[in-house]
């Protein structure tokens, strides 16, 4: 009976410590592993070719698992390499030249988690819905790609937006800013957005980034995160020794209650063999409820 007894009791203080343990579970579920990636475009020339690259993307991404990620600059082929790589993983995207031509701003989520209920695409131009249009005197064809998504965890819905603002001139980046705050203001369902992206502009530092966060219209979940890891380097590397200067380029923003976590620039390498010439950026955030 002793026995028995001890049993019966270590059973109980067991079920009480895993109860104890559900709401930090549930919260868990709930959150975002958030990644905007500028994948740099598939090359078969070296230094920095695509076929020495890929391997160590793959483990970047494997080792990561994002729930979702929009990146920037990928080639069709490279991104069925990349859909390969991550069979967990599909995802959506049109080229910038219309159909499989160009740099794709191509949104990856999981299968199992994500159900996309719409999607669309529209130019950084004066004329938003005609393909491959540029107006404002940039020679690299700049585009949106978004998603209205159900989470299967939350049931929530919320969108999720990717981009790439020009390289090379500020009035471009600047309209792009504000093209994209004005059609994210014009969408009729009150949901949460995040919109990610390489932004070609220094955060805090840069009027395109003053555009989309002034008057709280978005935030950025780096100075959100309870957590900044790896702060001090620069997210553009040029696939040069990583630069300690802090200014980084792509960004994670928020509309709409969430909190983050933490946030982390990943540095991963092998052998000297970055897989990129831009660090990913990742943020751990939770939409509210």
């Amino acid at each position: 009976m002793h026995r028995s007894h001890a049993i019966r009791s270590l059973f109980v203080a067991v079920g009480l410590l895993l109860a104890s343990f559900a709401p930090a579970s549930h919260a868990a579920s709930a959150e975002l592993k958030v990644m905007t990636y500028n994948l740099r475009y598939a090359s078969d020339k070296g230094p920095n070719a695509w076929p020495d690259r890929r391997p160590v993307m793959k483990e970047l991404l494997t080792t990561q698992t994002p729930d979702l990620m929009g990146t920037q600059e990928g080639l069709y082929e490279q991104l069925k390499d990349l859909a390969a790589d991550l069979p967990a993983h599909d995802w959506i995207g049109l080229g910038r030249d219309g159909g499989s031509r160009g740099e794709f701003m191509a949104i990856f989520y999981l299968k199992a988690r994500f159900e996309p209920l719409e999607y669309d695409h529209f130019w950084l131009s004066d004329t938003p819905e005609v393909i491959a249009s540029s107006t404002w005197g940039n020679t690299n064809r700049r585009m949106v790609t978004w998603v209205r998504f159900k989470d299967r965890v939350t049931s929530r819905e919320f969108y999720f937006w990717n981009t790439h603002l020009d390289h090379a001139l500020q009035p471009a980046r600047e309209k792009g800013a504000e093209l994209i705050r004005q059609r994210v203001s014009e969408l009729k369902r009150p949901l949460p957005v995040i919109l990610v992206g390489d932004f070609n502009a220094v955060a805090t530092k840069n009027k395109a980034h003053d555009i989309l966060l002034k008057d709280d219209f978005f935030r950025d979940t780096w100075a959100l995160a309870e957590t900044r890891r790896n702060q001090e380097f620069s997210s553009f590397t040029g696939f040069q020794p990583p630069k300690r200067d802090g200014e980084r380029i792509d960004w994670i923003l928020l509309r709409g209650p969430a909190s983050v976590r933490a946030t982390e620039i990943l540095t991963l390498s092998r052998n000297g063999q970055l897989p990129s010439d831009h660090f990913p950026i990742m943020a751990w955030l939770t939409l509210a409820e």
